[in-house]
């Protein structure tokens, strides 16, 4: 593996993408070398070490048998790039972190399904997206996520308006907010963290910066089994 890890970061084709800039700052901060991957940027074809995939639009129903009649904006060129990425970093074992969207593909990839639409279970929090940490999310403790952010409970942002419904297979809920909604996952086998918030906008925070940090600690651990 290269001095600085190389982690590849999919999501949108956009020029102006701010969730692509912090995250590729994020992971300078932490010591990596992040590679923009999406419709419009190929990637560069040097080997990565870990892949993040970044929030964005609603994934295509028919990823999960949900309603394909649904009036949701869609990104289909997206959603094949990022399954296949997804399931190459899975045949390479590399480190995965999956951010909103992103936790939300991998388990549909793991087989699982999502809520289209989590307005109406919403009791106890709101539904006025937010960049600033005003949502509480309690994690189960002894898992690798409390292990990672060195905390039980976080606040932290939403913008999100689906979320995971069935858990995929081999995958485990690891965090939830006050009404029960799943807001992190990890696989039972390890090397995968997926986040409904968004942590590259919190990066101030101590306990988000460090999902990024176990990324990059999590590729090192791999290359040196190679």
């Amino acid at each position: 593996m290269a001095e600085k890890p190389r982690v590849g970061v999919t999501g949108n084709a956009q020029r102006w993408s701010p969730g692509w800039w912090c995250i590729a700052l994020a992971l300078r901060l932490v010591g990596a070398a992040p590679e923009r991957i999406s419709v419009r940027h190929p990637p560069s074809g040097e080997e990565l070490d870990a892949l993040i995939i970044s929030g964005g639009n609603d994934i295509g129903p028919e990823h999960y048998n949900g309603d394909i009649d649904d009036k949701v904006k869609l990104d289909p060129g997206r959603d094949q790039l990022e399954i296949e990425w997804i399931q190459k970093a899975l045949e390479q074992k590399i480190p995965i972190l999956g951010i909103c969207r992103g936790a939300q593909l991998i388990n549909v990839v793991f087989g699982g399904t999502l809520h289209q639409d989590i307005r109406p279970l919403r009791i106890h929090t709101h539904n006025r997206p937010g960049l600033f940490p005003t949502k509480q999310v309690q994690l189960t403790s002894d898992t690798m996520l409390v292990e990672v952010c060195n905390k039980v409970r976080l606040r932290v942002n939403s913008l999100h308006h689906q979320a995971i419904k069935d858990t995929g297979a081999e995958l485990q809920v690891v965090g939830w907010d006050r009404d029960n909604i799943t807001q992190a996952i990890e696989w039972q086998k390890g090397r995968i963290i997926g986040v409904q918030w968004h942590p590259e906008y919190l990066i101030y925070l101590p306990s988000q910066l460090a999902l990024f940090r176990w990324l990059v600690v999590e590729a090192q651990k791999q290359s040196c089994k190679v």
